[in-house]
């Protein structure tokens, strides 16, 4: 694997694994949706503490917990959906649209309630904003392979939770999505070898779909957002 060969070899980086636990810490707990600021000034002070090679790994990490407890709360949610009616909910995260299809009013959108606390707005998406800047290099600290992965994920759960879980698309929602979008062909740009794009992203960039974008503090459209025009322009470029 070339990001392990990184590592090994010449182009080893000095990484400090306190400082990162310290870093982590502060995004954790000084962000979100208790802070007292918008989100947009979340992300970018989150992105100014994340800059630095540690900084990556750290966001990296955000992107790559917030995905794997998304997961864990679908598989739980189905569960809990099976004991209560005897209903198979199939959970699959290389692609999630089939199972929202399916049961998105039965479900609660993962991302509004992580394990730790990450909000998808605040530190998810300055996370996923870092991890694009730091694309060139990413394989000097960590294995981007997964990692991309993670990120389309999210995209996923982004996408499926505006048209089946009933998620406002609003101008926080929308920065996410592109946000997301933009990491992911940052990301794929800089690999050697990258993987093929996952079914739920192949089925989008067929669509041509513009959704309203809404001020977040009300109901008023400030903008237009076509997920699926904005990953062709992104992702086949």
């Amino acid at each position: 694997m070339r990001w392990l060969r990184q590592l090994l070899g010449g182009r080893r980086v000095q990484l400090d694994p306190a400082r990162q636990q310290a870093l982590l810490r502060d995004v954790q707990h000084r962000y979100g949706a208790g802070a007292q600021i918008r989100f947009p000034d979340q992300v970018e002070a989150v992105s100014r503490l994340l800059a630095d090679d540690d900084g990556l790994v750290v966001a990296a990490r955000i992107v790559s917990v917030a995905a794997e407890e998304a997961h864990a709360d679908l598989r739980a949610q189905a569960h809990d959906v099976h004991r209560r009616t005897g209903r198979r909910l199939l959970v699959h995260r290389g692609n999630y649209r089939p199972l929202w299809k399916e049961a998105g009013r039965a479900l609660r959108w993962p991302l509004f309630a992580l394990p730790s606390g990450f909000h998808p707005y605040a530190q998810v998406a300055a996370a996923v904003a870092v991890v694009g800047g730091g694309a060139p290099r990413l394989d000097r600290v960590t294995d981007p392979n997964p990692l991309v992965t993670h990120v389309f994920e999210l995209l996923d759960l982004t996408t499926a939770g505006w048209e089946y879980g009933r998620v406002r698309v609003d101008t926080d929602a929308a920065a996410l999505a592109d946000r997301l979008i933009s990491t992911a062909g940052q990301v794929l740009a800089a690999m050697d070898d990258p993987p093929r794009l996952p079914p739920a992203v192949r089925e989008l960039m067929r669509r041509n779909n513009t959704l309203d974008v809404y001020d977040p503090a009300g109901p008023r459209v400030v903008g237009r957002i076509n997920p699926g025009a904005r990953m062709r322009e992104t992702l086949l470029a």
